[in-house]
């Protein structure tokens, strides 16, 4: 994976579709090994929507908010601590309808500096993950299973799964590196 940034700069440019409500950034960076990784969260138990599940920082644009880069460069250094002088856009992801009514999210790939610390928002973030690329584009640790009568993917981490929207958005940025 070391050709990553190169493959990833050919990633489509960030679209504002109608009915956009929300914004999320796939951060990436590199690792004192090398490895390219990408951050993202476990939300708390107590939350009234996708409790548990494993999302990457973002949320509901907000007034003020210019455009979906900014909603997703907002929410990352509100959840997690990602400031925003050290992200560096790299492109976008199609954007996901996870089946409620008129909530349309736009994620945003960036490749970032990782602090020396993250700091989450606990009422948001209950835990960080940082798997490594290679790891995720290890089909061997990927399923599909039935959800509602829709196939969708699943990966299993110790803390938690990551399946659904995220799951879906993780699998096309993959398919940049192949």
């Amino acid at each position: 994976m070391s050709d990553v940034w190169e493959r990833l700069s050919s990633l489509p440019s960030v679209s504002a579709p109608i009915g956009m409500r929300a914004a999320v950034l796939a951060p990436l960076y590199e690792d004192a090994a090398g490895d390219v990784r990408l951050i993202l969260t476990v939300r708390p138990d107590h939350m009234n929507t996708h409790a548990g599940d494993v999302v990457f920082p973002g949320g509901r644009i907000e007034d003020g908010d210019d455009g979906p880069i900014a909603t997703a460069i907002r929410e990352a250094e509100e959840e997690v601590g990602i400031p925003a002088s050290s992200v560096t856009v790299l492109g976008g992801l199609a954007p996901v309808a996870p089946g409620r009514p008129r909530m349309i999210i736009v994620p945003v790939v960036a490749r970032i500096e990782r602090p020396a610390q993250l700091v989450l928002q606990v009422e948001e973030v209950a835990a960080v993950l940082e798997p490594t690329l290679e790891a995720l584009a290890d089909e061997s640790r990927w399923s599909q299973r039935d959800f509602h009568n829709h196939p969708l993917w699943f990966f299993e981490f110790p803390e938690a799964t990551l399946w659904g929207a995220t799951a879906f958005m993780v699998r096309e940025l993959l398919g940049y590196l192949r």
